[in-house]
């Protein structure tokens, strides 16, 4: 039997361990935070603890049943509240890493609720590597092998396809594009217009001038920019002068 210190020592520690992956993910606003995450691994520990001390025969002594099977419900649990993480648009994917750290949280607070203290803590660690440090290197690797193209422009037919075209004459590779629609004042108010975001990989022998005085010549697109730097044509600056 565990006693009642050991009880509130558990509890109280995977509410710790919960709240570390919890922060990082509250941080980053992410569909399940520090709550969630408190919750996930809380309720584990406690779901550990009662398969460990609620299965016991109180005049004998003896265990009855097996305790493991309620454990091993986390798991299975887990995974549909994970799932709510996860939301698709297109062929873009996100929530993953989420719903991966409420499934690794919920393994921790079995864990804790086990007393295998030093295993919970090793993978906190691991975890909030991963999620902090490791996301760090991602990204700047990410950055340096793609760059993010964003062009607002009119809503017209064909469009889209005439930019591919020219991308593809400049041996650009488009990785991802998310278009949404856009309020603009001014000279480039239209009745609707649109913000489209082009993930590419460029070569090494791209002509960013050239290619943005090319994007200017599709009719309908009022402005380029890269990796949120706006850029403008060369050509048409000479030509206004």
């Amino acid at each position: 039997m565990i006693s009642q210190g050991e009880v509130v020592l558990r509890l109280i520690l995977s509410a710790i361990i919960g709240s570390l992956i919890g922060i990082e993910r509250e941080v980053n606003n992410r569909p399940a935070g520090l709550r969630t995450h408190i919750l996930v691994s809380v309720g584990s520990t406690l779901i550990m603890l009662v398969s460990i001390d609620g299965f016991y025969n109180p005049n004998t002594g003896l265990p009855i049943g097996d305790p493991a099977r309620l454990a091993s419900q986390v798991v299975s649990g887990i995974g549909f509240l994970g799932a709510g993480t996860i939301m698709r648009t297109g062929n873009n994917i996100k929530g993953l890493t989420t719903a991966a750290s409420l499934w690794v949280c919920g393994g921790i607070g079995l864990a804790v609720g086990g007393g295998y203290y030093l295993g919970a803590f090793l993978t906190v660690g691991i975890v909030l590597l991963a999620l902090m440090s490791l996301g760090l290197f991602e990204e700047r690797i990410f950055r340096a092998k793609y760059k993010t193209m964003e062009v607002i422009s009119e809503n017209r037919p064909g469009l889209i396809g005439e930019i591919g075209t020219l991308l593809g004459q400049y041996d650009v590779t488009i990785k991802n594009i998310s278009i949404s629609n856009t309020d603009l004042e001014g000279d480039y108010k239209q009745n609707e217009n649109l913000e489209m975001s082009f993930l590419i990989k460029i070569p090494n022998t791209f002509n960013t001038n050239n290619f943005v005085c090319d994007v200017h010549q599709i009719d309908g697109i009022f402005k380029t920019s890269f990796d949120g730097e706006a850029i403008t044509c060369n050509y048409f600056i000479e030509a206004e002068n």
